[in-house]
């Protein structure tokens, strides 16, 4: 993984020193709440509804097993012992102190971590697949290519106030685990005639108050014009996107209202002006960014039969067929730990499984651990020979739960428990919905689904792009939640359609139960939820949901 050299050293100390003045100067009332506030955000804070909120980077969601120590730690000096994996695949802590928080800045600098650019007008953390590096579907790994727009747009003079928050994803497989289709820049590496590395990019998707498919605009960019035309797409933004209201501001606004074709335009003739500027990546480049994640020393193992493995249990066989993916090295498999015990929050992990999967990550791989997208965690480089005993210590600590890619990994933002943005509670509805559906057995037999909850507009919980979408809404100053179907988040991405009106919290788990009875009803042998959903449409689920 990416180490920093002494420039990422020195930046990130003086941004602590810088912010620890800053909150000296607010907590003493020499600065305002409305001046604090541009400082606190880009520097990863929020006030939510109980506390502040701290939202700590992982950039393309990797972490290594000293980092998670760091963080266990940090969550019981300054929180409430545990934290937070968002759908960004960073770390997020929910109850620190105010005047605490640069102490937490000082700490995290320790492991080579930070909270720069975590939230603000800025270009967020870079997100990528939680697989790059290790999937057996990889065209070319996406970290080198993220860490160079890190380096590239961490305090970028030009965009530190962009009209609105701008956030990009990358994936080099050919599965689309980074959602690609709905960031306001998306990139997809392929493959062009010639069999070069290319970028699809995708510009102007997102979700929120106007959920919007992305456009491509252009099909197979050179490696070396990565940073060049990214810098196009965003003077363009800078100079074009509405800035008189937040709702509007969005690049996806400002791509629909133009069209992709006229916003392509205007991105290719700025890029006229730079594209072989300073910025032009060289071959050196590329090539000192993909240094830094080299394999590891992989053995030479034989290819276990994966079938025989998984007759040694039952419960341990299910376990291995949904939480285990093809790694591209014979002998390893990637392994996927669930944070979506019953009851518990889902994303949220403990000081104590923290530290456990550190000491998991060393002792069944080389040290390295994934956030996703889906707030689980990954061990990217397990041996076959130990999944057996690695299974058995995730099962005493709690996050062995066989649900990856099913009803139960549900996708959920932290809602009116925490947030002062949200209309309505997410985490209950969660656990409301896993303990309707208890029998695996069932949850198995429906196949692939995926379920995202939001608290509100605001879209934390990605909704739209579920399989199954909840959003929670308020009416005359009570929560209800509102149910769509047909979403997905994979290139071939769709935005849900709503199911019918909105219910109360008490109903949330009939409505998905007659939703799915009439998908087992209509399926044809082997077909996916989605699949069922395309090909019959919403009119037989609006039927019975509400029967």
């Amino acid at each position: 993984m990416y180490a920093y050299d002494q420039f990422d050293r020195q930046l990130v100390s003086q941004r602590v020193a810088q912010f620890r003045d800053q909150t000296q100067r607010y907590l003493a009332g020499k600065i305002s709440d409305e001046q604090f506030l541009p400082l606190r955000l880009q520097n990863g804070l929020y006030i939510q509804r109980l506390a502040p909120m701290l939202r700590i980077a992982v950039p393309y969601g990797t972490l290594n097993a000293e980092q998670l120590r760091k963080l266990a730690s940090i969550t019981r000096k300054y929180d409430k012992g545990y934290a937070h994996i968002s759908t960004r695949q960073n770390v997020q802590l929910n109850w620190p102190k105010l005047e605490e928080v640069p102490d937490i800045l000082e700490e995290l600098a320790e492991v080579e971590m930070h909270a720069v650019q975590t939230s603000g007008n800025c270009i967020r953390n870079v997100t990528a697949d939680q697989f790059s590096g290790v999937a057996a579907d990889e065209v070319e790994d996406a970290r080198a290519y993220c860490e160079i727009i890190r380096q590239w747009s961490t305090f970028h003079p030009e965009f530190a106030f962009l009209p609105r928050k701008f956030k990009i994803a990358v994936c080099g497989s050919e599965a689309d685990r980074a959602a690609v289709m709905v960031h306001d820049i998306g990139l997809q590496i392929v493959k062009d005639a010639a069999g070069n590395t290319a970028f699809k990019v995708i510009v102007g998707g997102g979700l929120g108050r106007t959920p919007v498919i992305g456009s491509v605009i252009n099909e197979a960019l050179e490696p070396e014009h990565l940073l060049t035309y990214l810098e196009a797409i965003l003077r363009v933004y800078n100079q074009l996107g509405r800035r008189d209201n937040k709702f509007k501001a969005r690049i996806k606004i400002l791509v629909r209202a133009m069209g992709a074709e006229a916003f392509k335009a205007d991105v290719e003739k700025e890029w006229a002006h730079i594209k072989d500027g300073a910025l032009n990546l060289t071959k050196e480049e590329i090539a000192r960014a993909q240094s830094f994640f080299q394999p590891p020393a992989y053995e030479s193992l034989p290819q276990q039969d994966m079938q025989a493995l998984a007759l040694e249990n039952a419960d341990f066989a299910r376990w291995l067929q949904h939480n285990t993916h093809a790694h591209k090295v014979t002998g390893y498999r990637i392994v996927t730990l669930a944070l979506k015990t019953t009851g518990v929050a889902p994303g949220d992990v403990t000081a104590e499984q923290l530290e456990a999967i550190a000491d998991l990550g060393e002792r069944y791989g080389f040290g390295e651990i994934r956030s996703t997208h889906q707030q689980n965690i990954v061990l990217p480089d397990v041996r076959q020979q130990d999944l057996l005993a690695l299974w058995k210590e995730l099962v005493e600590l709690e996050i062995a739960s066989p649900v990856v890619g099913t009803l139960n990994d549900i996708i959920c933002c932290p809602g009116g428990d925490f947030c002062s943005l949200a209309n309505a509670k997410s985490i209950p509805i969660a656990e409301a919905i896993q303990r309707r559906f208890e029998d695996l057995d069932y949850v198995y037999d429906l196949g692939e689904i995926e379920l995202n909850i939001s608290g509100c507009m605001n879209a934390c919980g990605h909704h739209h792009i579920g399989n199954i979408g909840i959003l929670g809404v308020d009416k005359k100053g009570q929560e209800f939640y509102q149910i769509s179907l047909g979403g997905s988040q994979g290139l071939d991405a769709s935005i849900g359609k709503i199911l019918g009106p909105s219910v109360a919290q008490d109903q949330v788990p009939s409505i998905i139960e007659n939703v799915l009875k009439t998908f087992v009803s209509l399926r044809q042998p082997e077909e996916r939820f989605l699949d069922t959903f395309r090909r019959v449409g919403m009119d037989p689920f609006k039927e019975r949901a509400y029967a």
